[in-house]
């Protein structure tokens, strides 16, 4: 446990940048659509925002996700250890866990309209790659953190399953952002084990009823489960709109404007 928490930033920083690097090449080989602006006008912002977005998280918490499972089990805090759960049963029963909470709190993030003034700035980015999978305001990452904590310690989640979670977490949601072509046997395929680019794609869609679909990050599960689960946007991938039909001007492409999209005034359409 003490090697796992003091080689976790190490591990997670490391694989972040191999799949960053590694879904650029990609998109830059392979591109799923011909994006509407040039990257130098979108990523200066979407990368930007990342570290904004660490940099607030460390000023904020004292521990992160790792080191508050740590904590839990030290202290024998949370579900797991009070049931006395067998370490591969309640690692596994994390990951489910954890990953029903993200898709949750994304669904709670769209409908109520506090939330979805925080989110919105991610479906404001007016293309899909990689960076959007980077692009979160910083007080919905601050709530995000806080939903994490909480459950983390409730459960009493092994410290290596959450970090465990935390990399695929994060590999799964530049993977599932990518503007990237897979065949479509394959994605068929793959969209029962795990979120593909073209299934999250629909997600970023203008129309309200394609936004409101395709909740998942990283397991494809909890949408067909919960019938939130969409197949194909309706303009096909090639002749969707990317972004928020009230939201499409500069505001969207800087980091200052990122930054304030909460606070302005604009109203998401009723369905």
């Amino acid at each position: 446990m003490i090697d796992l928490l003091r080689y976790e930033s190490a591990i997670r920083l490391g694989c972040f940048f191999v799949v960053l690097f590694l879904m650029m090449l990609w998109e830059w080989r392979q591109p799923r659509r011909s994006p509407s602006l040039p990257r130098i006008r979108r990523w200066p912002a979407n990368l930007g925002i990342v570290v904004v977005d660490s940099l607030v998280v460390r000023l904020v918490f004292p521990v992160l996700a790792v080191g508050a499972a740590g904590l839990a089990e030290a202290k024998d805090w949370g579900l797991f250890p009070v049931l006395d759960a067998p370490f591969g049963l309640a690692f596994v029963a994390s990951l489910l866990a954890l990953d029903l909470v993200i898709y949750a709190q994304h669904v709670l993030f769209h409908k109520l309209p506090l939330l979805w003034r925080l989110h919105r700035m991610h479906h404001t980015d007016l293309d899909f790659d990689v960076t959007t999978a980077l692009r979160f305001h910083p007080l919905e990452i601050v709530l995000s953190m806080l939903i994490k904590l909480a459950v983390v310690m409730s459960l009493g989640a092994p410290a290596a399953a959450v970090m465990l979670f935390e990399v695929i977490l994060n590999a799964a949601a530049m993977f599932n952002h990518g503007n990237v072509r897979l065949p479509e046997r394959w994605d068929r395929a793959l969209r029962w084990l795990v979120v593909t680019p073209d299934m999250h794609r629909v997600h970023h869609s203008v129309r309200v009823e394609e936004t409101d679909s395709n909740f998942g990050f990283n397991l494809p599960w909890w949408d067909r489960l919960f019938g939130t689960y969409r197949d194909q946007p309706r303009d096909g991938h090639a002749g969707m709109t990317i972004g928020l039909e009230y939201f499409r001007d500069r505001r969207a492409t800087t980091l200052a404007g990122l930054l304030l999209q909460p606070f302005l005034n604009e109203r998401r359409p009723v369905t």
